[in-house]
C-alpha cells in the first residue's frame, strides 16, 4: 500500500519517542514496542484505522516473506537462535555446564578472574555481533554465575565487546561491510591516495567510542566498576539472586527435571569451538562464492560478500549435532534429548518475540523515514571543526531511534563523505570515523537494537535490566567520546584527542571507583 512521507516532518520521530516512553514507564518491551508500531502504522496510513490493519499485515508477512520470496535473513536469525537453545539446553542436561563451571571454579576463583576471562573473550571471537553475544555468553554465563557475577553485568560485558570489537577489526562482517562503503565513497569523491583498507585502519584510532568502551568493560572487570543500577544487580548476585525473579524468568534461562552428574566439560567447550570454527569457515566459503571468477580472491572481499545468517545457521546446526553427541554418550534417553530440545526453543521464545517486534518498529521507523528527518537537520552554516563532534551525536540519535548501526552507516557515511568533502576534505576519515562512533553508542543505548536484545539473550539477562544498567557507562563512554571529537576538530591532531580522552577516562573512573570504595556516612 502507498504511504505517507514524514522524511520532512517532526512526527517522524513519534513512534521510536512512543515506544522509549512506554518502556520506561511500564518496563514491558512488547508493549512498548506494539505502541511505537501502532502509532507509526496509523501515521503512514493517512490517519486510516483500515488502512492500517492492512500496513499491519504487510509489515507482519514482510517478516518471512519479502518482495517474492522467503526473507531468509529473519528466518535464518530465529532459526540460529532455536539451534543455540537447543544446544544450551542439550550442554546443561547433559551435566556440561555444570561440569565446566566446576572445572572453571578450581582456576578462576574470583569475580575479577571471571569478568576479565569473559571481556577477553571479545578478542577471540569478534567474526560478527550477534555470533559474540550468543557464544561468549554461552561460555561465559557457568564461569560468572559461580563467581557470583549479576546477569546485568554479565550482559554488559557482552554488548561492550561486541560492536566495539566487530567495528575496529578489519576481518569481521562489520569491517568487511565497512571498507566496502568507506571504499565506494573515496571513489566518488575522487580521492585515490588512499586505499580503503589502509583508510579504515586510519580510522581505528578514530573512532574514540568504541576504543574508550572496550577500555571501560575491561575496567569494569577488573576493578569490579558499578555504576548507577549496576549495584544493585551486584548486591543482590553477591547475595545469591542472579537476576530479579519477580521479573520471570529471563530469555535463555532453561531449568531441567533432570541432568546428567557425570558431565565433561569439553561437552561445552568443543561444541563452541566446533560452532565457531564452521561458522568462520562458512563465512569466507559463502564469501568466496559470490566472488566473480575473474576477481583474485581475497579473505577481506569473502568476508564483504559472506552470507552472515546462513554461516550461523550452518554453524549452529554442526554444534547442535556434536552437542546431541555428548549427550548421548551421557546415556540421556532419546525422550530425555527431545524434551532438553524443546526446553531450549522454549527457553528462546521470548528473545525471539522480542526481536520479531524490534524487526517491525525497524520497519515503521524505515518507512516514516526517522533516518532521513534527523540527518536533514544537521544542515546550514557550521564551523567545521565541530562537524566532527555534531555527526558523532546525530548518528548516536539515529541509531538510538531506529534500532541499527549498520542502517546508520548507510544513511550516514555518504552525508559525512559529502559534507567533508564540501567543508574540508582533509577531515573526511575523522567525519567517517565519527559516524561510525556515534553508531555504535546509540546502538548500545537503544532497546530496540538487534545486539542489545541478543547480549540480554545470550547473558539470560531481563532485557530492559539490561538497557537499563549498561546506559550509564555508555554516556559517560560518549560524554569522553565528544571531548575527543571537539578536540580532534579543532586541533586535527588525532594524538592529542586521544590523550585527552584518555585523561578524562583516567580521572572519571578512578573517581567513580574512589566513591565507589568510600562507605557513606550516616
Amino acid at each position: 500500500m502507498q504511504t505517507l512521507s514524514y522524511s520532512d516532518s517532526l512526527l517522524s520521530i513519534l513512534p521510536p519517542t512512543i515506544a522509549l516512553l512506554v518502556a520506561l514507564i511500564t518496563r514491558r518491551v512488547i508493549t512498548a514496542l506494539c505502541c511505537g508500531i501502532l502509532s507509526g502504522a496509523y501515521l503512514l496510513s493517512d490517519y486510516s484505522i483500515n488502512d492500517s490493519f492492512v500496513y499491519l499485515s504487510q509489515l507482519a508477512v514482510g517478516l518471512v516473506w519479502d518482495e517474492g520470496e522467503a526473507n531468509f535473513w529473519n528466518l535464518q536469525i530465529i532459526l540460529f537462535l532455536l539451534l543455540l537453545g537447543g544446544m544450551t539446553s542439550l550442554m546443561s542436561a547433559a551435566g556440561s555446564t555444570q561440569a565446566f563451571a566446576e572445572w572453571a571454579k578450581r582456576r578462576i576463583k574470583t569475580q575479577r578472574h571471571a569478568t576479565i576471562a569473559t571481556a577477553l573473550l571479545s578478542f577471540v571471537v569478534f567474526v560478527d555481533d550477534y555470533f559474540h553475544s550468543l557464544a561468549v555468553g554461552s561460555v561465559a554465563r557457568p564461569l560468572t554465575d559461580q563467581a557470583g557475577v549479576s546477569r546485568a553485568k554479565l550482559a554488559y560485558l557482552l554488548d561492550s565487546t561486541a560492536a566495539p570489537v566487530c567495528v575496529l577489526m578489519p576481518l569481521s562482517s562489520w569491517g568487511a561491510y565497512i571498507i566496502a562503503l568507506v571504499g565506494g565513497l573515496l571513489v566518488s569523491h575522487g580521492i585515490t591516495n588512499i586505499t580503503p583498507l589502509a583508510a579504515f585502519a586510519t580510522m581505528i584510532p578514530l573512532n574514540f567510542y568504541a576504543v574508550f568502551a572496550l577500555l571501560m568493560a575491561l575496567t569494569v572487570a577488573y576493578f569490579n566498576l558499578n555504576i548507577g543500577p549496576m549495584k544493585q544487580h551486584e548486591d543482590a548476585a553477591a547475595a545469591g539472586q542472579l537476576f530479579d525473579p519477580a521479573k520471570g524468568t529471563p530469555p535463555g534461562s532453561i531449568n531441567h527435571d533432570f541432568q546428567a552428574s557425570n558431565g565433561s566439560p569439553l561437552g561445552l567447550v568443543l561444541p563452541i569451538i566446533i560452532l565457531t570454527l564452521v561458522t568462520f569457515s562458512c563465512f569466507v566459503v559463502t564469501g568466496a562464492a559470490t566472488i566473480e571468477s575473474q576477481v583474485s580472491f581475497s579473505l577481506l572481499l569473502a568476508l564483504e560478500n559472506t552470507d552472515v545468517t546462513l554461516s550461523l545457521v550452518i554453524g549452529g546446526a554442526a554444534a547442535l549435532l556434536l552437542s546431541m553427541g555428548f549427550a548421548a554418550k551421557q546415556s540421556l534417553s532419546l525422550q530425555q534429548i527431545i524434551n532438553a530440545l524443546w526446553l531450549g526453543i522454549k527457553a528462546m521464545s521470548p528473545a525471539i518475540a522480542i526481536l520479531l517486534f524490534a524487526w517491525s518498529i525497524s520497519g515503521v521507523i524505515g518507512d516514516i523515514e526517522t533516518g532521513k528527518y534527523l540527518a536533514s537537520r544537521l544542515t546550514g552554516s557550521i564551523d567545521p571543526s565541530m562537524l566532527p563532534v555534531l555527526l558523532f551525536i546525530l548518528a548516536g540519535v539515529m541509531a538510538f531511534a531506529t534500532g541499527t548501526s549498520w542502517g546508520t552507516f548507510g544513511i550516514m557515511l555518504p552525508i559525512a563523505a559529502d559534507m567533508a568533502v564540501a567543508s574540508d576534505v582533509s577531515l573526511i576519515l575523522p567525519m567517517l570515523s565519527a559516524v561510525l562512533s556515534g553508531a555504535v553508542f546509540g546502538d548500545h543505548c537503544s532497546p530496540i537494537s538487534d545486539t542489545t536484545i541478543l547480549s540480554s539473550t545470550g547473558a539470560a539477562c531481563h532485557h530492559l535490566d539490561h538497557v537499563a544498567t549498561q546506559l550509564p557507562y555508555a554516556l559517560l563512554v560518549a560524554l569522553i567520546s565528544i571531548a575527543s571529537y571537539i578536540v580532534m576538530g579543532i586541533t586535527g591532531n588525532v594524538m592529542a584527542a586521544l590523550s585527552i580522552g584518555l585523561g578524562l577516562f583516567a580521572i572519571s573512573t578512578a573517581g567513580l571507583y574512589y566513591l565507589q570504595q568510600t562507605p557513606v556516612k550516616a
